[in-house]
């Protein structure tokens, strides 16, 4: 795998020097300034490129950027109302500036109103640190009684909905305007942060919209950008549904395994592809997130590797980000059938058997406590996220300890070979 980092551009607080230091090789990054919809000039892709390459003394770096994440999908184009024919045409000119740039991975998600969403930005954990937590009952809480959403109780079970009056009752005034900015943060790193009156301005715009409706509009997307990005040469990849599961009466559709088949086998394409994200796939119990790799590895184009751990087993439920070996994923099992899955690309001579994975998210702590870094992206947590992960890597790919593996040809077994 190749180890990349996720940099927010230059006002992030972990800067290029540290990102080399931290042993990462590439840089996943985006033009976080640039509002959704709009064309991404070559001027401004040039200008990233630069800074990703160039250390705070002028020296260079080392490092590419490898991946983009994200080029946003505008919510007028998952409506499919508004200027969402012109943002589809941007896209598809944004697309030919990044590959004309040398970028062949482009990440995106198609969340509705809300990317990912959590009820506590900074939870604390017992060892003192920090970090990210969705918790039902408070998003239930902001749900019905702060953003006062017309029937949201009857989408929660009577229980939770209980929890969540008691909760909205016993909340200062403060106390809800925090949640409501820990709930409406959007996409981190970008220029869009809503109100409550945005979110429910959006929530009236997509009306009833169903599970069916969304995935239409969804696959009418692809079949538009997915030819360009084939020829030229670009890997889409789109990110799970964080929280995985239904949120606002909106419908997600890209949960679990079955949504990907559904959107993959729409618009059949190597360029039309996942990211594979362990922490939010496996924020749902019901997802096998080592079968998911195995049934979907030919399209994996990237990487997420962090860990969540459940308060329950309910589909819909409360989790925080555990440290990355820490969780309810066995990050052990899914790493080494990503490697499988490697070494089969390169027994087959594909150019892109090398799958960028980065450390996704990490506990704020140490000197991390301090920062007030971008939440869920703290320095020296994913420092030592991405140190496991290569320390997982090295052993299962070791010379003479590591991971065996078979790959099939022209019908014939090869004998079992040692990972190099």
């Amino acid at each position: 795998m190749r180890q990349t980092w996720r940099w927010f551009g230059p006002k992030d607080l972990t800067s290029i020097d540290d990102i080399t230091q931290a042993g990462a090789v590439g840089v996943v990054s985006a033009l976080h300034h640039v509002p959704n919809g709009v064309v991404w000039t070559p001027e401004e892709i040039a200008k990233r490129h630069r800074e990703i390459a160039t250390r705070k003394d002028g020296s260079p770096s080392g490092l590419t950027w490898d991946v983009v994440e994200s080029l946003p999908v505008s919510e007028d184009v998952k409506k499919q109302k508004g200027d969402w024919r012109e943002h589809i045409a941007n896209y598809k000119v944004s697309m030919r500036h990044l590959a004309e740039s040398g970028i062949e991975t482009i990440c995106y998600n198609f969340m509705p109103v809300l990317d990912w969403t959590r009820t506590d930005l900074r939870w604390t954990v017992p060892h003192g640190g920090s970090c990210m937590r969705f918790d039902i009952n408070d998003f239930a809480a902001f749900d019905i009684h702060i953003l006062k959403r017309p029937g949201a109780a009857a989408d929660f079970t009577n229980a939770i909905a209980d929890e969540a009056a008691r909760r909205a009752e016993a909340m200062s005034e403060d106390e809800k305007k925090q949640l409501a900015r820990n709930v409406t943060m959007g996409l981190p790193g970008s220029t869009e942060s809503m109100s409550l009156e945005d979110v429910q301005s959006h929530l009236d715009e997509y009306g009833a919209i169903s599970r069916e409706q969304l995935r239409e509009h969804f696959v009418s997307f692809l079949e538009e950008v997915v030819p360009v990005a084939e020829d030229l040469g670009l890997r889409l990849c789109c990110h799970p549904d964080d929280p995985p599961f239904a949120l606002l009466g909106l419908p997600r559709i890209m949960s679990t395994a079955a949504d990907y088949k559904a959107i993959l086998d729409a618009v059949d394409s190597p360029a039309n592809g996942m990211t594979f994200c362990t922490g939010s796939l496996g924020a749902r119990p019901d997802n096998d997130l080592v079968a998911i790799v195995e049934q979907f590895a030919p399209k994996i184009h990237f990487l997420h590797l962090r860990n969540v751990k459940r308060d329950t087993d309910d589909v819909a439920g409360s989790f925080y980000e555990a440290e990355h070996l820490g969780g309810d994923t066995d990050m052990v099992a899914v790493i080494a059938a990503v490697i499988r899955e490697e070494r089969r690309r390169k027994d087959e001579g594909r150019a892109d058997w090398q799958i960028p994975m980065r450390p996704d998210h990490g506990q704020d702590i140490m000197d991390d406590l301090g920062r007030r870094s971008q939440p869920g992206y703290p320095t020296i947590g994913r420092m030592k996220g991405l140190a496991e992960l290569r320390g997982v890597m090295t052993a299962l790919e070791h010379a003479n300890f590591g991971l065996r593996y078979k790959t099939e040809h022209a019908g014939a077994t090869t004998p079992p070979s040692e990972l190099r």
